[in-house]
């Protein structure tokens, strides 16, 4: 039985700054295609099949330059892994957030507010990302499962894997650059690693 490699992309400009960035596509920053590559390394020591990847560039070009859409893996492009959509707090900081609205802001317990896009609850994520593992776990009698997408999404997507509430992703900080991988432990949904940086 193989495991979920969950990815996070690498550094954009707004993950440095620490602003959310749901639909807006950023480009990677030199260092995070850095990480993309060292991640080449790591992948090729696994039995990848399949491969799974948001459509937003910052995903795709980490997923291309680890070696994700040479045609040695059956990759595609996933809308259901898009970043959460942020909705008015896009672009901003938690620190902005929260002087906006007079308390100190969680996307875990407070979640978004319709901006130019109308925003998404931890509930409709927890719907997208349910869908995306309905599909992965047949494929892992075969081997590991590589999805490549955005921190927050993710961290939702673990936490229903672990059998848990969207809510209880805030347990699973993934910083840019880096992996966790999903497993069993006597059949039951497991965390068998995170945060995990590339050599």
């Amino acid at each position: 039985m193989g495991e979920l490699v969950v990815v996070r992309h690498g550094q954009t400009e707004w993950s440095v700054s620490g602003q959310h960035t749901g639909v807006t596509d950023l480009p990677l920053l030199p260092g995070g295609e850095d990480d993309a590559r060292a991640l080449r390394q790591v992948l090729a020591q696994r039995q990848v099949t399949h491969a799974f990847v948001s459509p937003l560039i910052r995903a795709r070009r980490t997923a291309e330059l680890a070696g994700l859409f040479d045609g040695k893996v059956h990759t595609e492009v996933a809308p259901d892994l898009v970043e959460v959509d942020y909705g008015g707090y896009e672009g901003l900081t938690t620190p902005e957030i929260s002087d906006q609205v007079g308390y100190s802001w969680s996307l875990w317990s407070d979640g978004t507010v319709p901006g130019d896009t109308p925003g998404e609850t931890l509930a409709q994520v927890a719907q997208r990302v349910d869908r995306v593992l309905d599909r992965a776990r047949p494929l892992l009698a075969d081997g590991d499962v590589v999805l490549v997408a955005h921190g927050h999404v993710l961290r939702i997507l673990t936490a229903r894997w672990l059998k848990l509430g969207p809510e209880t992703g805030a347990l699973f900080p993934l910083a840019t650059g880096r992996y966790g991988t999903l497993g069993h432990e006597h059949e039951w949904p497991a965390l068998t690693g995170w945060n995990i940086g590339c050599p």
